[in-house]
């Protein structure tokens, strides 16, 4: 008797698994709520923003997990999606295009916003979605600084996030999540529409629209 556990123990501890290892795009490919709830809210702003025309390409800043190039290149099949990240950051967004297997969803290119140049020529439009308020406020002027450069007269960009504004109460639930960005680093932060509109000004983009989205959050455009 006093050996069955241990014999008991021996069979469990021999018993096969029938768990099927993960793959390696599975293990890379991270995965953001956020991006999955809004998705589609933003999706329907830019329908109304991206330029007319068979083939348009749009340079993404900041594309984190990769997500967004997926929802939004299957969505419009006519755009090209050229999505972006700063070195090292590349792997989930490679692992969800592959996955995807998108003809019009372009290999991920290394870019921060402080590099010299970007890292295409051109583009028709430029979309940063949460990406201001995560970096340091001068990255709010390289992105408008990098927009004037890639974009044509005519051509938008298009941001997505938490803003502050001067005549609208802040919300308290972006009251907690800009406390918890500067307590995690003080260079962080939502920033405020007007001076974020001023420095668009001053690279010569003209404000279109503010339309407010779901968990208070807002996406602006501006033309060059």
């Amino acid at each position: 008797m006093a050996g069955a556990p241990q014999n008991l123990s021996k069979q469990r501890l021999s018993k096969p698994r029938d768990k099927k290892p993960r793959s390696p795009d599975k293990l890379m490919k991270q995965f953001s709520k956020a991006c999955e709830r809004n998705r589609e809210p933003i999706g329907d702003v830019l329908q109304k923003v991206l330029p007319d025309g068979e083939e348009v390409t749009v340079l993404e800043v900041g594309s984190g997990t990769g997500q967004h190039g997926v929802a939004f290149a299957r969505r419009f099949p006519r755009i090209l999606w050229q999505p972006t990240n700063r070195p090292g950051r590349l792997e989930s967004i490679k692992a969800w295009r592959r996955e995807a297997d998108l003809d019009n969803l372009l290999p991920p290119l290394c870019f921060d916003l402080f590099d010299e140049s970007a890292p295409v020529e051109g583009a028709d439009m430029v979309v940063a979605i949460n990406v201001i308020h995560i970096a340091p406020f001068e990255a709010t002027k390289q992105l408008f600084h990098h927009a004037q450069k890639l974009l044509e007269p005519g051509s938008p960009i298009f941001l997505y996030g938490p803003y502050r504004f001067r005549d609208r109460p802040l919300e308290l639930s972006n009251e907690r999540f800009d406390g918890f960005l500067q307590r995690r680093d003080p260079k962080s932060g939502l920033r405020l529409f007007e001076e974020v509109d001023q420095i668009a000004d001053e690279h010569g983009f003209t404000h279109v629209e503010t339309r407010r989205l779901p968990a208070n959050n807002d996406a602006i455009w501006w033309v060059r």
